[in-house]
């Protein structure tokens, strides 16, 4: 599909707000020209790579304008993984978990950042989780807490779309496959920041139409990066490309038809998505 100008100028848009932390590197996943490819973000340039994203990639070819390419999902994951009640924020008066909770969300429900978030027509109550999502970037299995920390290759933004109907209302399903894996509920990127320690803060807003609506610390997370990744490998096999979506704080509450729902991490970017009818 021709890229529009529409689409030149938000792919241009999406990491303006984030200028990479010392010891930061941001990796893309890009379409151009009709070929997919990974790049290296160096300010408004993208310098296209060949080679495995995860086993040092190497300089392809000539640098390209970030307005001259569209932003995907910036890995292609054999599995994504989910982890519910991570911060004490989205609790309410519900008791702290004892481990990491998690869930599987279809690799099919990922959507690329600019992409609509589509509402199927019998869903009613379909909220947004602005999140931090872990990139894996090497196999991990049974790993303590070094090797889960050396497993890690970077960070990304998620957001993980939920029908609370199904996922805990009066039509809930006895899994969370439709609730949290419909296609489109898993917007993820706008890239992959390598270098980052999130138990040092890194700040988490979401914005809905503009208006923040979840704004918090990753330093806050009750599992913090390595115990997620640590716990996950006792029991699946974790893979190069795998990601971690890592929770959600604060309250969430339901997206409608043409509203924009943005994740903006710090040192990352921003995820924007806007909302429409399926």
């Amino acid at each position: 599909m021709p890229l529009t100008r529409r689409d030149l100028l938000a792919s241009a848009a999406l990491l303006a707000p984030a200028q990479p932390k010392p010891g930061s590197t941001l990796f893309v996943r890009f379409q151009h020209q009709g070929r997919i490819s990974y790049g290296r973000l160096e300010e408004d340039r993208v310098q296209p790579l060949s080679g495995d994203l995860f086993s040092s990639p190497r300089p392809a070819g000539r640098t390209l304008p970030l307005a001259a390419v569209k932003l995907l999902y910036p890995c292609t994951p054999p599995k994504v993984l989910a982890v519910g009640r991570n911060y004490r924020s989205h609790l309410g008066a519900a008791p702290a978990p004892k481990r990491p909770e998690f869930f599987y969300k279809p690799v099919s429900c990922l959507q690329h950042p600019e992409e609509p978030v589509v509402i199927p027509p019998d869903a009613k109550n379909v909220h947004f989780e602005g999140e931090l999502v872990i990139v894996i970037g090497r196999r991990c299995r049974r790993a303590s807490r070094a090797e889960a920390e050396a497993a890690v290759f970077g960070y990304t933004c998620g957001n993980d779309v939920s029908e609370r109907d199904w996922q805990g209302g009066a039509d809930r399903d006895m899994q969370w496959w439709r609730a949290k894996g419909a296609d489109t509920f898993g917007p993820m990127g706008p890239a992959i920041a390598t270098g980052l320690d999130p138990k040092k803060g890194l700040l988490l807003e979401t914005r809905l139409d503009g208006k923040t609506v979840q704004k918090q610390s990753t330093s806050d997370l009750l599992f913090d990066c390595a115990e997620c990744v640590e716990f996950a490998s006792r029991y699946v096999t974790l893979e190069p490309g795998d990601v971690i979506y890592t929770g959600t704080p604060g309250q969430t509450q339901a997206m409608q038809p043409g509203s924009v729902v943005e994740v903006t991490i710090e040192g990352i970017g921003t995820l924007r998505n806007p909302v429409r009818a399926g």
